[in-house]
């Protein structure tokens, strides 16, 4: 039988101490990995679940106002890739599957959503994907 309880997700900056008990399943949910960082950071990598590259840059050069970026992140976190296009019957339709795996990997253990920004920064995608996954973003 499947856990019950509810997911638990935290948000971290991949800098801030490592705490084990309470991280869990630390996830490093950027496009890159980053120079120089240490594996020991982060127990999986999942570039996927980042922003793509032209969102993240249109924020950072304030193309696009903070809303905005969460609208179109929430999006991109959603839509069928090129594997949809291939195949007629069979579709991935986007991160819905990695984004179930998380839900019931946090249903028995924290899992930490880890990201390059500051601890403080509330305007980061990290915080925006604990949503997601919390079901408190459609």
């Amino acid at each position: 039988m499947f856990p019950t309880r509810l997911p638990m997700f935290r948000t971290k900056s991949v800098y801030t101490e490592i705490e084990p008990k309470k991280d869990g399943l630390r996830i490093l949910a950027t496009r890159g990995r980053g120079r120089g960082l240490p594996k020991e950071r982060y127990d999986v990598w999942m570039a996927n679940l980042g922003p793509s590259e032209q969102l993240r840059n249109e924020f950072l050069l304030g193309k696009i106002s903070w809303p905005r970026f969460s609208v179109k992140y929430a999006q991109e976190l959603r839509e069928g890739g090129t594997v949809d296009r291939r195949n007629k019957k069979i579709k991935n339709h986007g991160q819905k599957f990695t984004l179930r795996l998380l839900q019931h990997l946090a249903r028995s253990q924290p899992v930490t959503l880890l990201c390059h920004c500051a601890e403080e920064e509330t305007h980061c995608h990290r915080h925006l994907l604990k949503a997601v996954l919390d079901g408190t973003v459609r």
